[in-house]
This record gives structure tokens, C-alpha cells and sequence, in this order.
């Protein structure tokens, strides 16, 4: 019998891939603004209780990490308040509960990728907005699945790396990258097809936190280098001749960032029975949809 699914948050780069995925493996309802505003997150019961679904899936959160730094009220109405009551929902109606978190929960000090279990030190806003809605999930929903992820892209959406890389490289000859910052590229398809596999798993015993990136590991002058490299081959129009690797330091920002922010994901790998495909892999599969024109 199919599932009632419930996604929050359909219009994001995962959530877009998730509309697309998603009805393989049930029924599913997308709520989106205006029919649900997370800036006022009681709207979302409302919803949630009129629905009643058995599966929830948050895939919506605050992301703007600099803008957050002064805009914290707001960065916490979204990625605490509005879990908060997503869990407190999802507990009354007994489903179950999918939140999509984030690499910026750590401090970046570590030496080796991070585990589940490793602990977190958030440095900015926007990431204690986002463990505290991790908190608020974990002591209030007794079905649920965190699942932290990292340096995310999309074809869909116009605000990504990638994009913003083919866009400036079509615009400039020589662009600065930091180089001192270490993380792993994932593509958002990947993350919505994780969570899709997972769907027909959902049992009390796997409840809790699971980390899901691409494998392999750059730094963001590393990616803009072979975001170009591969660009350059599918014949995206190009004037970039340089990209120059700079510090942290030398390119100062609101919000501060963890320097080394890897994630171990042996723990959903085992459940999956499959390994995360590399970043450098999928970045090139992007590529080519986003030059037939799949996603805006």
C-alpha cells in the first residue's frame, strides 16, 4: 500500500529533485510558500494535521549562511522553530519524520572525516540555527531521520556554486577561489535519491543521524577548477583563463566557516548496501543535464 508523503519545502534544490523522485515510492504532497511560510512556522500545523501524513520530509531551511549573521531571528524561526513543530506534529500522528541538516553543525578542527557521534561546535548563525532544530527533532520525535549533508548544488535553483562559477567564468578572465576551506560537492539529486532508497527502509530501529555526502574530498578552488575543466569540455561559453587560489583571510566573510568539514557516511552506506558515487563523477552528469536545459 503506497505511503502519504509529505514534503516541506518543494521549491529548494533537493526538494525540486524530490518532486521528481518521490512518486515512485508513494503518494506525495508538496507544501510550499504561500501555503506554508516557515518565517511563521505555526502555519505548518495547520497543514501537517489537515494532511496527516504517514512520512514527513523537510527539505526546507534558512541556507543564506552570511545573511543569517544579522538576520538570526529569522534564520531561527526557519531552521529551529518550524523542526520544532514539525517533530512535535510528527510525534502526535506517529510518522515519520526525514530532516535534511548540514556539515556546518562542526567547527571544522577536525583532521578526519566526522562522524555521526563526533561533537559539534557550530560557528555561525545559521549553523546553531540548524542543530538547534536537530535538538528540538531528537527530543521530541521518536521516528526520525537527520540526515546531515554538505556543499550541496543543484540543477535546479539559480543560487549554487556551480552556477555561480559558469556564470562568473563566463563573465571574467581571472577569479579567486579560497583554497584553504575542505569539504565534499554533492549533488542534490543524489541527496533526494538517498532519502527516496531509504523511504522503503523506514523502521523505529533506524531512527537517528546519518551523514550522506558524494565521496571524495576538494577544497572550493579545487571545485571551481574542475567545475571549468569539465564546463570547458560540454563547450559552455567560457572566458575564464585563471582561477587563483586565496585564503580564507583574503576573502572575509559575515559568517564564519569550518575549514574542514568531511563527512563519514559508512553509516547509511551500510544500510544502502552501495557507496556514495565520487563529487567529480556527478559534478560532469550535472553538467551535461544542466546543457540540455534540465532545470532553471
Amino acid at each position: 500500500m503506497s505511503k502519504s508523503i509529505l514534503l516541506i519545502g518543494s521549491n529548494g534544490q533537493v526538494g525540486k529533485e524530490l518532486q521528481q523522485i518521490l512518486p515512485y515510492y508513494g503518494d506525495i504532497i508538496s507544501v510550499e510558500r504561500p501555503t506554508v511560510d516557515l518565517a511563521q512556522p505555526e502555519t505548518l500545523r495547520n497543514v501537517i494535521r489537515s494532511k496527516q501524513p504517514q512520512i514527513i520530509i523537510n527539505a526546507a531551511a534558512y541556507t543564506a549562511v552570511d545573511k543569517a549573521e544579522s538576520e538570526p531571528e529569522l534564520a531561527s524561526a526557519i531552521n529551529a522553530i518550524a523542526p520544532l513543530i514539525i517533530a512535535q506534529e510528527s510525534q502526535k500522528l506517529g510518522a515519520f519524520l526525514i530532516h535534511i541538516s548540514t556539515d556546518y553543525v562542526f567547527d571544522g578542527n577536525g583532521y578526519r572525516p566526522y562522524q555521526e557521534t563526533d561533537a559539534t561546535n557550530p560557528l555561525s548563525i545559521y549553523g546553531k540555527t540548524k542543530l538547534a532544530g536537530e535538538e528540538a527533532i531528537r527530543e521530541t520525535c521518536a521516528h526520525h531521520l537527520i540526515l546531515r549533508t554538505a556543499w550541496v548544488y543543484g540543477t535546479f535553483g539559480k543560487s549554487n556554486f556551480v552556477k555561480t562559477m559558469l556564470r562568473l567564468g563566463a563573465e571574467r578572465q581571472e577569479i579567486r577561489v579560497v583554497a584553504d576551506q575542505i569539504g565534499s560537492p554533492t549533488w542534490a539529486q543524489d541527496i533526494a535519491t538517498v532519502i527516496a532508497q531509504i523511504i522503503p527502509q523506514l523502521t523505529p530501529e533506524i531512527s537517528g543521524s546519518y551523514h550522506y555526502t558524494n565521496s571524495g574530498v576538494a577544497s572550493w578552488y579545487d571545485f571551481a577548477v574542475a567545475i571549468f575543466e569539465e564546463a570547458q569540455q560540454l563547450g559552455f561559453p567560457l572566458k575564464v583563463e585563471r582561477i587563483i587560489p586565496i585564503t580564507t583571510a583574503e576573502y572575509p566573510t559575515p559568517a564564519r566557516r569550518p575549514a574542514y568539514s568531511v563527512l563519514a557516511c559508512e553509516k547509511i552506506s551500510a544500510i544502502l548496501e552501495t557507496h556514495p558515487p565520487h563529487w567529480r563523477q556527478r559534478l560532469r552528469q550535472m553538467l551535461k543535464d544542466l546543457k540540455i536545459g534540465h532545470g532553471a
